[in-house]
């Protein structure tokens, strides 16, 4: 029988990662114009905080490979289920592209990494600027569609009412669902 809900590590998962990557995104987009003294500190947060989320994206791919998963309700037509495998899809390989495009860019720059690193791509600069324009753009095609993933949970929860948002929501799970 399929499950209901997500199991609670997926769902703590999904929400830790939803504000690291909000935060990342807002951080990233900060500390492109600033070039005050907190310019470095935003950086470094970057840095660490972009690490912490290929751990977590390598960690949320295994569960979601291994752990059962609650289906979209049956009602839902062939090309929306297509799109939803579609979005997720392209999530999942955002979110592992994301700090992997950051740690080659810092490789190629010759730039520190966090935690000594090694660098995954050689010193060049001309590499060093197709990557850090690569990073920028999957950066906003990540945010556009988090915004069309926020979208689709809105309806679901809003307007089809189907239990597919109290399916990842966070906390306990009431024994009715």
């Amino acid at each position: 029988m399929k499950p209901t809900t997500f199991h609670p590590l997926a769902r703590l998962l999904h929400w830790l990662m939803a504000v690291l990557i909000v935060a990342m995104l807002l951080i990233g987009v900060s500390m492109v114009g600033d070039l005050s003294l907190r310019h470095p500190v935003m950086v470094e947060l970057h840095k660490a905080t972009g690490l912490a989320l290929l751990a977590l994206v390598l960690l949320r791919i295994a569960l979601r490979l291994t752990l059962p998963h609650p289906p979209l309700p049956s009602d839902i037509p062939p090309l929306q289920r297509l799109a939803a495998g579609a979005s997720h899809l392209l999530l999942y390989a955002l979110m592992l592209a994301m700090p992997l495009l950051g740690w080659a860019m810092l490789s190629a720059g010759g730039y520190p990494r966090p935690l000594q690193l090694p660098a995954i791509a050689p010193h060049d600069l001309q590499l060093y600027a197709i990557l850090r324009t690569a990073h920028g753009w999957a950066g906003y095609l990540l945010f556009a569609t988090i915004v069309l993933h926020l979208g689709a949970a809105l309806v679901h929860a809003l307007v089809r009412r189907d239990g597919v948002l109290r399916s990842m929501w966070p906390g306990p799970v009431r024994r009715s669902e």
